[in-house]
């Protein structure tokens, strides 16, 4: 059915000049002049060949006519609104975070779903780079920093300390630091390494090993390779003992010597002036690693 309406300016002016009994009232509230409340409701009654006011000295009367009108048009814009409200209150919202592809890969991902269980409306989204994410591009929300800090300009929230140690498979039998020297190191290539890089160098320094060639083995530039390798019985992989929890947890992997080294701690960082889901982003997180 094709519905012969005037114009909704027109009934948005006149409605909110009818509850306010007033012309500059409604023009403060729409946001326009009273010269324009005043055209608009012009118009509406030349549209339906009716006067909906008595224009009085500082003072606007609606008639008989507007006061009938006047009911219905405020029910209805009422009726708009709610329903309004009802479709953005179920509307799906979403939430990227960013960081390393091997945090990502190997310790979000694994819970990913408990995010969506607790905050059904919202929608991770995950992005996996090793290069830090300009938040200025709107690429990301928020970002887990693997680093020293602090992050000037941005809100930053501590997650975890990060321990590097040994882990191989079961397989291999390692059971004195006498063993590693008869397997094959594998090793994690860092970016831009430095002094405080957790190497093989520094792991033998830190339990007084020596005459081991601590760059002798396999690299790799990922550190999801390595863990691939050491579940494969490659040799033994000095590692986050974050991104490997799961393995070590399950068996898949195991860490035959207790001694381990301090890396980087992980950080949540985001734009101080943050969406309320980079809050329940923070909070997931936060519980997550308490677990």
């Amino acid at each position: 059915m094709r519905r012969q309406l005037p114009p909704l300016a027109t009934l948005r002016a006149f409605e909110a000049a009818a509850r306010h009994a007033s012309f500059k009232h409604a023009a403060d509230e729409l946001g326009v002049t009273p010269t324009a409340i005043s055209h608009q409701i012009r118009l509406l009654e030349e549209t339906l060949a009716l006067r909906l006011f008595d224009r009085r000295t500082r003072q606007v009367v609606l008639t008989r006519e507007g006061r009938e009108l006047y009911p219905v048009l405020r029910d209805g814009f009422d009726a708009f609104a709610e329903a309004l409200n009802r479709v953005s209150e179920k509307r799906r919202s979403v939430v990227t975070l960013s960081a390393t592809t091997s945090f990502t890969a190997r310790w979000l991902v694994p819970r990913v779903a408990s995010f969506r269980e607790r905050y059904p409306t919202v929608d991770l989204s995950l992005h996996a780079s090793d290069d830090p994410v300009d938040f200025g591009t709107g690429i990301a929300d928020a970002a887990v920093r693997y680093g020293r800090g602090p992050y000037p300009g941005l809100s930053s929230t501590w997650l975890m300390a990060n321990r590097f140690a040994p882990v191989c498979s079961a397989r291999l039998g390692l059971k004195t630091l006498e063993d590693l020297r008869h397997v094959t190191l594998l090793h994690s290539r860092w970016r831009h390494p430095n002094a405080d890089t957790p190497t093989w160098r520094r792991w033998f320094d830190a339990v007084g090993m020596q005459g081991v060639d601590a760059d002798a083995g396999i690299s790799f530039n990922d550190d999801g390779h390595a863990v691939q390798a050491a579940v494969a019985g490659q040799g033994v992989a000095l590692l986050s003992l974050v991104l490997v929890a799961d393995d070590l947890a399950s068996g898949v992997l195991v860490q035959p010597f207790e001694h381990a080294i301090d890396g980087y701690d992980f950080h949540l960082v985001h734009r101080k002036a943050a969406r309320p889901e980079v809050r329940m982003l923070s909070e997931w997180l936060l519980d997550a690693l308490s677990q």
